[in-house]
């Protein structure tokens, strides 16, 4: 009998449902058996499965139009996520390893921060292949497949997306290795959450969103504009602002542009990589 690898708190909307947490924890296995490098191997998804796929895409599509960066538009078809099925990671890997280098490794379930941008160095992007349960299809109290592909994949495609995400393992890795200082981590931890995962800027018709937490939820895509308290991007404040990622975020950073965030980031991760 198979060990059971995933905890689900009470208020999940798959708790009680017993046959998702047995796909859950079947799909948490293949991550758990897999090696990084090793060709992933696909999860078979199933009907329901790509209804909840097509279901958050449709709903996406139009606030993408709005709101998503002109990167994120760029990339979104050519990594092949507009399709009517679930993309499998080696499909998208073959797209992503041949323009950055980026390369998306299962994990079975959440991994520490650290852990996680420690891999980003060697362009291996750690992502939970489970879907969220059908009942609730535009929400999920964790990352899952719609986070990790619609939300990250397509700016890993971009070189200068890539490079940052790079730039923040190397800078993970140095820091480390320098003893691991808690409040370093915890600065580039903040960092990653308000830039790569919630970013927003300014552009030529409105605002753009850049973070994947963001491109990939409906509902706070949605209403981000009108209920977050938007401060002026500062690498300084952001470093020291606590967030809460079981909530909707309070408090956004809006960079003058994508470009001129991009920037900021390189200059102030390239130091701390050495």
């Amino acid at each position: 009998m198979d060990v059971e690898l995933v905890r689900l708190d009470r208020d999940h909307p798959g708790f009680r449902d017993e046959a998702y947490r047995a796909r859950r924890n079947a799909i948490a296995q293949l991550a758990l058996r897999h090696r990084i490098g090793s060709p992933v191997t696909d999860v078979e998804y199933v009907p329901g499965e790509h209804a909840v796929w097509r279901t958050v895409l449709d709903h996406l599509r139009p606030l993408h139009e709005r709101y998503a960066c002109a990167a994120y538009r760029d990339a979104f078809p050519r990594v092949g996520l507009d399709a009517p099925e679930v993309p499998s990671f080696e499909a998208v890997n073959q797209r992503l390893s041949a323009v950055s280098g980026f390369r998306l490794e299962p994990v079975g379930g959440l991994v520490s921060a650290a852990t996680f941008m420690q891999h980003l160095e060697r362009r291996v992007f750690l992502a939970t292949q489970y879907m969220r349960h059908e009942s609730a299809p535009l929400y999920t109290p964790e990352p899952d497949v719609v986070h990790e592909l619609v939300g990250h994949a397509p700016l890993l495609l971009d070189p200068g997306f890539a490079e940052v995400n790079r730039l923040f393992g190397a800078a993970t890795r140095a820091v480390l290795e320098a003893g691991g200082d808690p409040e370093r981590i915890e600065a580039l931890i903040r960092t990653y959450w308000y830039t790569l995962e919630f970013g927003v800027a300014r552009g030529p018709t409105g605002l753009e969103v850049y973070g994947a937490g963001l491109l990939s939820s409906f509902g706070e895509l949605g209403r981000f504009e009108a209920s977050a308290d938007l401060r002026p991007f500062d690498l300084d404040a952001i470093a020291k602002e606590p967030f809460d990622p079981t909530d909707y975020q309070r408090v956004l950073f809006v960079a003058p542009s994508v470009d001129e965030a991009l920037a900021g980031l390189v200059a102030r991760l390239s130091p701390l990589s050495r």
